[in-house]
């Protein structure tokens, strides 16, 4: 039986191959008890491989895996009980009601949440009488996240949960995964959103070819590398910065990227207020979690379904 010192998730050593290829080499993990822990990583990566390990799903060739103080590959219920799961794909009744498929899945579960107030979680309260069929894309996302919950889980693996939706419905999901973490849930994400592992994330961990090449908070990962800062403006046509500013023009936009952004800033303000320029939308921002992922992976995420 697990113990509340325990880390929700553990991995050492974890390799996974199918025939010649390595999907999964010697992956080292820890996710503690009630943080949201985001795995971030580009097609091929070995991500899924890995969560559907965790998840039971998937036999491992190598290495030890816990799960809330289980080894997922036996397959215990004692296990299923206490984990909740929303797949890239879910294949839930489409000819039953919204409320007939959550009160469904949650009778298999031993002490199940309410369904009204999972529905109201999760924003489906006005569609509980309609059968799935007749849902948008998004709404059957909502559905999806409706039957990981239901059954009160400790633990939760969220296959990319906000496909489909629009930034509203984004947001308000957002806000019902922070309301489960504070009673004590925890979360393992993965997501093709960098906005949403920064938004929701306590720590992240990126994985390329199979191996885990960066872990940390979000701030950790972007104080990682060269602390640059990006300074962004638009001219009128036909003006130009000086060339010793080191700015670049890309489509109507002028963009430079300085470690000393103070600095940067008076030498461009000064030019402008001397040549009477306006500069024109002018925003300061540092590294995103996307330059980060793009620098550790070589690849920019994949770009999201749209919303339905």
């Amino acid at each position: 039986m697990a113990t509340v010192s325990e880390a929700a998730i553990e991995i050492t050593g974890l390799r996974k191959s199918y025939g010649a290829l390595e999907a999964v080499r010697g992956v080292d993990l820890r996710v503690e008890r009630g943080e949201v822990f985001a795995l971030l990583g580009p097609n091929g990566a070995g991500k899924t491989t890995t969560v559907e390990i965790l998840e039971g799903h998937r036999t491992r060739d190598a290495g030890d895996v816990s799960v809330l103080g289980h080894d997922p590959g036996r397959n215990e219920r004692a296990l299923k009980e206490r984990v909740g799961i929303v797949l890239q794909q879910t294949g839930v009744e489409p000819y039953l009601t919204v409320r007939e498929v959550v009160e469904l899945i949650g009778g298999y579960y031993p002490a199940p949440r309410a369904v009204d107030e999972v529905l109201q979680l999760v924003g489906l309260t006005d569609q509980a009488k309609q059968r799935v069929i007749k849902l948008s894309g998004g709404q059957k996302r909502r559905v999806d996240l409706a039957v990981a919950i239901v059954g009160d889980p400790e633990l939760l693996f969220l296959d990319e949960p906000t496909t489909g939706f629009d930034p509203s419905a984004r947001r308000q999901a957002w806000e019902t995964l922070r309301g489960l973490t504070q009673l004590g849930k925890t979360i393992f994400l993965t997501t093709h959103f960098m906005d949403e592992a920064q938004a929701l994330a306590d720590r992240v961990a990126v994985m390329a070819a199979g191996r885990i090449v960066a872990t940390g908070t979000v701030d950790e990962l972007i104080s990682s590398g060269a602390q640059v800062s990006r300074v962004r403006f638009r001219l009128p046509d036909g003006v130009a910065p000086p060339e010793a500013l080191g700015a670049h023009r890309e489509a109507s936009v002028w963009r430079l990227e300085t470690p000393t952004p103070t600095r940067a800033l008076h030498e461009l303000t000064s030019w402008a207020l001397g040549a009477s320029v306006e500069l024109a939308d002018l925003e300061v921002s540092r590294r995103s979690l996307e330059d980060i992922y793009l620098e550790l992976t070589g690849e920019p995420p994949e770009q999201g379904e749209a919303p339905a």
